[in-house]
């Protein structure tokens, strides 16, 4: 009886632990009725071969159910959204180099090796509790006991297949888990030929933009700056009157900007396939559409300046590894971390402050001749810490030395994730701290002659912005000419930098902005009986 009753919460704990941590609460999740289908049928099986096939049969089920639901729970934590394992895979590397950023190398590998080794002990120990030395007679009250059991879980499991749920805290993680992600793989499978497809059959041709020939074009991200840095009032009461100060010093400058949302394809990470969808035009969610896309020789926005006469160029400090990606997307030049001369420390995963990757960009990077580049800028990327002051004074910035005092300021990431409430306030003032620098590298750098496209790349996570927040990111124009902003107000955009956030619900995709761009500077751009009319609808092939 003892050892029916252990094998069974041992079980249940362990597939319904993952449930805790997704949805917050104990109470609701208490019940998994395979653990007690499980372990009274591993009892009553006879000792011997079949036996030992069904228990590291169940084992290895309940270790990838128990998986794939701790990967649930993570992904809803960083991206809000559920774990894809014909998606996902490609994340594990992520996510190490995310460790080694933020902790090294070392460490990073340590907990790599100690998470396999937890899973392994798991595994092996869940062979064992299935494979106990004895079976259960059901002539013994033991045996009865156990098939009892094992009756009542199979009648509970088959009023709740049937949408009838017996217990109210009583659930199917394994059996549910299974079904959700083999819908998940075949529903993926058939996006994925249907993307395919109409990436031949519906190809984005790369077009001159002459309404922008011999402008600097600067399409920069702001790492984690999503609309609820200024819908939140937590956020808010630090960003909103920073936007008013820039607003002020880009008009004392006679700069003119106008602001506007943008619908995100990703929250919480995986900021390339925001860059990848701004780029190429298209709806580009997952990593997988992003290599079918590349590999499919689409053209992007940098084909499109590259027709135009603009050199291109791509400043990536965040980027550590190889990238071949770049390649793909043709830029002329690429300035990765190890591209830019950075004398100062790095903090934590933050390779280099946002302030000087943009004082290089002006006094490296730029030059005579006109340019498009996309900038992603990372000082607004978790862990955020340490906040960093905005320099007044540019001209100290230099090789970047002078931020050597703030290499331990404040505490690490070990410590502050400790505690949620603290994040939260470093997580503002990190993404004040962009859009301050951002603001200034604008008054110095934007003229007649520039447009300058400032957007977040993504929401930050719900750990931040709640389950329920938009995915919409804010958008800032900047330019000298007025008539290049004139467009944008077109298309729902106001003037000065707080856009209508009551249209976050409603916002257009992230992927509108290279057709915006094409329709309303492109070659078609002067001849209305001709030109699209694509301001107030959206295209169904993105």
């Amino acid at each position: 009886m003892i050892r029916i009753l252990l094998t069974s919460l041992l079980l249940n704990v362990l597939l319904v632990a993952p449930l805790w941590w997704r949805f917050g609460e104990v109470g609701a999740h208490l019940i998994a009725w395979e653990a007690f289908i499980i372990a009274p049928l591993m009892l009553l099986l006879p000792v011997g071969q079949a036996r030992r096939f069904a228990g590291v049969g169940f084992a290895s089920w309940i270790m990838l159910a128990t998986a794939v639901n701790l990967g649930t729970a993570a992904t809803h934590m960083a991206f809000a959204r559920p774990l894809n394992l014909y998606l996902d895979v490609p994340l594990l590397r992520s996510i190490y180099h995310l460790l080694v950023g933020n902790v090294g190398q070392f460490l990073a590998v340590c907990a790599m090796l100690a998470g396999a080794a937890v899973l392994l002990g798991i595994a092996l120990g869940l062979v064992r509790l299935l494979l106990p030395p004895v079976t259960y007679s059901i002539k013994r009250l033991p045996g009865i006991a156990a098939l009892t059991l094992l009756v009542i879980a199979t009648i509970g499991t088959a009023l709740e297949l049937n949408g009838v749920r017996l217990v109210d805290s009583a659930r199917l993680p394994m059996v549910n888990s299974t079904r959700f992600q083999w819908q998940q793989m075949t529903d993926t499978h058939a996006a994925r030929l249907a993307f395919t497809a109409q990436l031949e059959a519906a190809p984005l041709e790369s077009q001159r933009l002459p309404g922008l020939a011999g402008h600097n074009v600067l399409l920069t991200f702001i790492e984690s700056y999503g609309v609820s840095a200024l819908d939140n009032p937590r956020y808010a009461e630090v960003l909103l009157p920073t936007l008013a100060d820039m607003q002020q010093r880009l008009e004392e400058r006679e700069l003119h900007v106008v602001s506007g949302l943008l619908e995100s394809p990703i929250r919480g990470g995986q900021s390339w396939l925001a860059h990848a969808t701004a780029l190429s035009g298209r709806w580009i969610d997952n990593q997988l559409w992003y290599q079918l896309m590349l590999d499919s020789d689409h053209s992007t926005l940098i084909d499109d300046f590259s027709a135009t006469g603009q050199r291109t160029l791509a400043v990536m400090p965040a980027i550590t590894l190889t990238w071949p990606e770049g390649e793909t997307y043709s830029f002329d030049q690429i300035a990765a971390a190890k591209d830019i001369d950075y004398a100062g420390p790095a903090l934590n995963w933050v390779t280099m402050p946002d302030q000087f990757t943009l004082d290089y960009t002006q006094r490296h990077l730029l030059g005579e001749s006109p340019v498009f580049a996309q900038l992603a800028l990372i000082s607004s990327h978790a862990p955020w810490t340490p906040i960093l002051p905005v320099i007044e004074e540019w001209s100290l910035i230099g090789d970047g030395s002078i931020f050597a005092p703030w290499e331990n300021a404040g505490d690490p990431p070990e410590v502050l994730w400790q505690d949620i409430e603290r994040i939260r306030d470093h997580y503002a003032w990190s993404v004040d701290y962009a859009v301050k620098v951002v603001g200034r590298w604008a008054e110095r750098v934007v003229d007649d002659h520039t447009l300058m496209i400032v957007l977040g790349d993504h929401q930050a996570a719900p750990l931040i912005t709640g389950d329920d927040a938009s995915a919409a990111v804010p958008v800032h124009i900047i330019s000298g000419d007025p008539a290049l902003l004139a467009p944008f107000i077109e298309r729902g955009f106001i003037p000065g930098t707080l856009p209508a956030l009551e249209q976050a619900s409603n916002a257009p995709r992230m992927s509108q902005l290279r057709h915006w761009l094409q329709d309303d500077f492109g070659e078609l751009a002067d001849d209305a009986d001709t030109r699209p009319d694509t301001r107030t609808t959206t295209r169904t092939q993105q």
